[in-house]
């Protein structure tokens, strides 16, 4: 019984705080997004690096920038995922912010 309770108050805080913008529920989804999008990284930097300097730059910083990205994003992910709940940062605001989601800004 205790469970259901606790179920049910789990349930209606996320009800009541899905109708804002930014709420737990867009920061859950944020975060397993993140989670799942972050190996491509590596691929956008490369083409990034490459369209800027040449395959030189591609393969030496493009790779290891976006193996860097590439664990941010992983970090951010699993911070968000398990603190989808708390509104830190302020109202659930994101924590990456350029750009929020992997693909908001074209994936390559």
């Amino acid at each position: 019984m205790k469970k259901l309770i606790v179920l049910i108050i789990i349930f209606s805080m996320l009800a009541v705080n899905a109708s804002f913008a930014d709420g737990p529920i867009k920061k859950l989804g944020r975060g397993l997004a993140n989670i799942i999008t972050c190996p491509l990284e590596i691929p956008k930097r490369i083409s990034d690096a490459n369209a800027e300097s040449g395959p030189i730059a591609a393969s030496t910083f493009g790779v290891l920038n976006g193996l860097v990205q590439t664990c941010i994003r992983a970090f951010v992910g699993v911070y968000e995922t398990v603190t989808f709940f708390i509104p830190i940062p302020v109202d659930y605001g994101p924590v990456l912010t350029d750009p929020e989601f992997f693909l908001d800004e074209g994936l390559f």
